[in-house]
């Protein structure tokens, strides 16, 4: 056995801890992807990518708002960002694929060197395509590949440059045509903008996913009040430790619904390594950490591998021994019902 109490399992992969680095602008570069690893993430997710020209050209209009708790602006890189809820509106990687992938390879063999890998992400556009360039990734010697087929910009970007998939059917046909393009490690990224998240993760499973991501964040709507026209000018992408609860029960129903055996990764609402910690418990086997690195930096990355490890210890526990142990005990309201309500201590005062 290990002695690494974080080492965790995601199928035939075994990371040398929990913490991921998720995809965003702060994987653009080969020395931001560096300065994740660098701090001791278990995986660094590149910046996604795909064909489409549209999906490249809105990262020329790419905009960001940071707000606290009231929805005024917060200072970025601050202490009181933690708390703060990101909106936003992106695009894709502006490069060559080719350039792009030889890249990735050449640090992805570095980060072998520390036991990390470095992952490419597609954005599904058009499914041939895709499944061309998951097979060149395998050919190039990257050993995991992400697919992003619940990116929330899908429905706002223009016409067919990303692919916002719902339908379990036509998820599980798109996942079973990448998996026979590539041999690679396939993780698929879901979106939580369904009333079936667990059912998609299911349909993802039978197409042959090795592991499912959930969930892609929201979009949302804000107005501003000095301005008095959306903030941002538009629709946006929005998250923050706020969707932590949301994204932990979709996980937990996920393996409810298809069983430990399918690794689940957890992404948007994690901000520290307590908050991996209470994805661990729901059924997580690895917490991709992206809003909190793009606005607090990449030492984000290694605090909370520190905060999940002293966690651990402090119990004489790993993270095989927590996976999914909260998900595991969950109760119905039903079965609840020979406990003791505690309603009468929010009766409004009547004096």
């Amino acid at each position: 056995m290990s002695t690494n109490r974080l080492e965790s399992r995601i199928g035939a992969l075994t990371l040398k801890n929990p913490v991921i680095c998720g995809a965003g602008e702060h994987t653009m570069t080969a020395e931001a992807i560096r300065a994740a690893l660098r701090q001791g993430a278990g995986a660094v997710v590149a910046k996604s990518t795909n064909e489409s020209q549209a999906a490249k050209d809105q990262l020329d209009r790419t905009d960001y708002a940071l707000l606290d708790g009231h929805w005024n602006p917060v200072p970025w890189h601050r202490a009181g960002a933690q708390d703060a809820t990101l909106f936003c509106r992106s695009g894709l990687l502006q490069r060559g694929f080719d350039g792009w992938i030889d890249e990735l390879a050449t640090l992805d063999a570095e980060a072998r060197a520390s036991g990390s890998y470095v992952i490419p992400s597609l954005i599904l556009s058009d499914l041939e395509q895709c499944a061309r360039y998951a097979a060149q990734i395998e050919q190039a010697g990257l050993r995991v590949l992400e697919v992003n087929i619940g990116a929330p910009h899908g429905e706002e970007a223009a016409q067919g440059a990303i692919r916002l998939e719902r339908d379990a059917e036509r998820i599980g046909r798109i996942v079973a045509r990448l998996r026979e393009s590539t041999a690679l490690p396939l993780w698929i990224k879901l979106t939580g903008q369904s009333e079936d998240v667990a059912g998609m993760a299911a349909a993802a499973q039978a197409g042959g996913a090795d592991a499912v991501i959930l969930m892609g964040r929201f979009m949302g709507f804000l107005p501003d009040l000095d301005t008095q026209r959306p903030l941002l000018g538009t629709n946006a992408a929005v998250g923050g430790g706020w969707a932590l609860p949301l994204t932990a029960r979709w996980i937990s129903l996920t393996r409810r619904r298809v069983g430990p055996a399918l690794p689940l990764i957890a992404t948007n609402g994690a901000r520290n390594g307590l908050d991996v910690a209470r994805f661990l418990l729901a059924g997580a086997a690895a917490t991709e950490m992206t809003s909190a690195v793009l606005t607090r930096g990449y030492a984000v990355l290694g605090d909370a591998i520190a905060e999940l490890d002293d966690y651990l210890r402090a119990r004489g526990q790993r993270v095989e021994d927590i996976l999914g142990r909260a998900a595991d005990s969950v109760e119905t309201y039903q079965q609840q019902a020979s406990r003791p309500g505690h309603w009468t201590q929010f009766a409004p005062d009547t004096d």
